[in-house]
C-alpha cells in the first residue's frame, strides 16, 4: 500500500470517526458561517451537511443569543484559547428535543459546550470549532437531587400531622427572631395556644377524631397568620406563633380573633361533630427576658392563667405577677 493511499485511508477514518462520535461538531468561519458539520448535529437538528454548508449559523438557529455568542467567540479568535459553556450557565446552546426515555422528565437536551480555536499553517485562527456534549442525563439527575434535598429539607422542618413547622425548626425561628430584637428592638410577640380539654376528646371519641381536631386547628392557624408569622406545634395539642413586629395590644385582637373562629368551628369526622375551644397566652417581648427560653416560659405563663381562669380565653403576661 502506497503513502499516499495510507494518508488517504487515514483521511477517510477520521472523517468516518468525526461523523459518527456520539457529540455534536460544528465548524464555524471567522464570519460563522457552517463549515463542518457532523452525524450527531445532524440526527438531533434534522438537518443534512448540505443543507447547512455556508449558512450562518444564527439564520438556522435563532434561539442562540448572538450578541453573547460572538463575544464569547471572538475571545476564542483573538485570544487563540478554549472558552466553555456549561448547561448550569445557559442549558442549550442548539435547543435539540430530549428523546432518551431515561431522562423524559426534561424537555430538550442540556448541553455544554467547547469553543476551541482551528489556526492556519500560519497560525492564524480562521475556524472556530463547537463541540456540543449531551449531558442531560448527568442534568436531571443533579435537578432531581437538588429537589429531594430540597424537599427533605421541608420535611425536617414540617409537623408530619398538621403540616405546620415542628418545635424544632420553630423554635430555631423564635431564637433567630430574639436576636433580632437585641439589636432592632423591633417589638414582637408569642403567642402560646392549647386546645381545651383535650384529653377528653380523645376519651370520648378516640385518637383518629383527636388527630383530626388538631389538624383543625391548624388549619385555621394558617389561615389566621401572615406571611412574616412563624407558626408551628409545639408539642401535643399546644401550638405556638410568633407574630413579627407585633406589640401586646395587636396580638391580643389577632388571639381573640382566632379563638373566637375555632368556638364557632365544628369539626366533623364521618358521623360524628366536635365542638371545641383553646386557650391562650401571649407574651411581647421586653427586656427582662434573657433568651427565647425565657419568653416562651412566659408566654406559657399566660397560657396557664387563661387554663386556670376557666379556659376559651386570653390572657397576657405581665410582670407585675411574677
Amino acid at each position: 500500500m502506497s503513502l499516499e493511499t495510507e494518508q488517504i485511508n487515514e483521511l477517510h477514518w477520521l472523517m468516518e470517526m468525526l461523523h459518527t462520535i456520539d457529540v455534536g461538531l460544528v465548524v464555524l468561519d471567522r464570519q460563522y458561517h457552517i463549515q463542518i458539520w457532523n452525524g450527531f448535529m445532524e440526527n438531533h437538528s434534522g438537518l443534512l451537511p448540505r443543507e447547512v454548508k455556508g449558512k450562518l449559523i444564527f439564520d438556522l438557529f435563532d434561539e442562540i443569543p448572538k450578541e453573547w455568542f460572538i463575544r464569547k467567540s471572538e475571545s476564542v479568535f483573538m485570544l487563540k484559547n478554549k472558552a466553555f459553556t456549561i448547561w448550569e450557565q445557559r442549558p442549550y446552546l442548539f435547543k435539540f428535543l430530549n428523546y432518551r426515555p431515561i431522562t423524559g422528565t426534561a424537555d430538550y437536551m442540556y448541553q455544554n459546550t467547547t469553543f476551541i480555536p482551528l489556526m492556519s499553517s500560519t497560525g492564524e485562527v480562521t475556524h472556530l470549532c463547537l463541540i456540543v456534549y449531551d449531558v442531560t442525563d448527568n442534568a436531571v439527575h443533579k435537578k432531581e437531587l437538588e429537589q429531594a434535598n430540597k424537599e427533605l429539607s421541608v420535611l425536617s422542618q414540617t409537623d408530619g400531622l398538621t403540616m405546620v413547622f415542628n418545635r424544632s425548626h420553630w423554635e430555631h425561628c423564635l431564637a433567630a427572631e430574639y436576636k433580632r430584637w437585641t439589636r432592632s428592638q423591633h417589638v414582637s410577640s408569642l403567642v402560646m395556644i392549647d386546645i381545651d380539654h383535650f384529653k377528653k376528646i380523645n376519651d370520648s371519641y378516640g385518637h383518629v377524631v383527636g388527630d383530626e381536631v388538631i389538624r383543625h386547628l391548624a388549619n385555621i392557624i394558617k389561615q389566621h397568620v401572615r406571611e412574616t408569622d412563624i407558626s408551628g406545634r409545639y408539642g401535643g395539642e399546644e401550638f405556638a406563633i410568633l407574630l413579627a413586629d407585633t406589640d401586646a395590644e395587636n396580638s391580643k385582637f389577632f388571639a381573640e380573633r382566632l379563638r373566637k373562629t375555632v368556638e364557632d368551628s365544628v369539626v366533623k369526622y364521618n358521623d360524628i361533630d366536635v365542638k371545641y375551644t383553646i386557650s391562650l397566652g401571649l407574651a411581647e417581648i421586653d427586656a427582662t427576658m434573657k433568651n427565647h427560653e425565657a419568653w416562651i416560659e412566659c408566654a406559657d405563663n399566660a397560657l396557664y392563667q387563661s387554663k386556670n381562669n376557666g379556659r376559651n380565653q386570653v390572657a397576657h403576661y405581665s410582670k407585675t405577677e411574677e
